[in-house]
């Protein structure tokens, strides 16, 4: 009943969105988030998922690299009704899937080839430096990839090098969304949801490494305190 819902939805706002094609970014993000926000309202209609917000108060006043957690589809759609415009690094694959790719091609996400890492890594931070100068904040995973439910993967440094790279803050969040959504799961469990917001972090409280550690550290901590 959920995915009828928001991939008929989806038809409509694509086609809707083409009348914002030339606009400036925040009105192109505005009239496309209007998908995600129907399909936060759907999932609470035809699955009984809700969400809950600690920390809203720490969101940053300026661009900023988002540091998340990965464990679902979820966190791409809800953080567009939680924080200011923003934008992903995604890999290019993404951007062939009709419909959905024209519409997240609009929103001007990082694209990335996974295979050749370095230059991967280059890109991320080059067009994420781009995306913060124009007033963008930029989501990160750190992880890479989704994963399960009350696990946390391996954080990547990416997050902490295109902030250290453009002088802006990180912004660590910590969500729960696996266990209503999980990963490579189609049936949805009722519950709620629940994304905690961390005080933002200046790039140059260490080195890469330390910052990471602390994100991850973060992340951890919230992970054993709602899961």
């Amino acid at each position: 009943m959920y995915f009828i819902g928001s991939i008929s939805s989806l038809v409509v706002i694509a086609f809707y969105g083409l009348f914002f094609y030339f606009t400036p970014y925040p009105s192109r993000y505005r009239a496309l988030s209007k998908w995600a926000q129907f399909c936060m309202w759907w999932l609470r209609i035809a699955t009984n998922i809700t969400i809950k917000v600690e920390g809203e108060d720490n969101i940053c006043s300026e661009p900023s690299v988002i540091a998340s957690n990965h464990q679902s589809t979820w966190e791409t759609l809800a953080f567009q009704t939680v924080f200011p415009p923003h934008t992903w690094v995604l890999k290019k694959e993404l951007l062939s899937i009709p419909i959905f790719g024209w519409n997240l091609a609009m929103l001007s996400p990082i694209v990335i080839k996974r295979r050749d890492k370095f230059r991967a890594m280059k890109q991320v931070i080059k067009q994420g430096n781009d995306r913060l100068k124009s007033g963008i904040s930029v989501v990160i995973f750190p992880e890479g990839t989704r994963q399960p439910h009350k696990k946390l993967g391996k954080y990547q440094n990416g997050a902490v090098a295109i902030a250290k790279n453009s002088g802006k803050p990180l912004q660590p969040v910590f969500h729960n969304a696996g266990k209503c959504w999980p990963k490579g799961g189609f049936l949805k469990k009722p519950g709620v949801i629940t994304i905690v917001i961390g005080k933002p972090i200046s790039s140059n409280d260490g080195s890469a490494n330390e910052i990471t550690e602390k994100i991850k550290a973060w992340t951890l901590e919230q992970s054993q305190r709602l899961d």
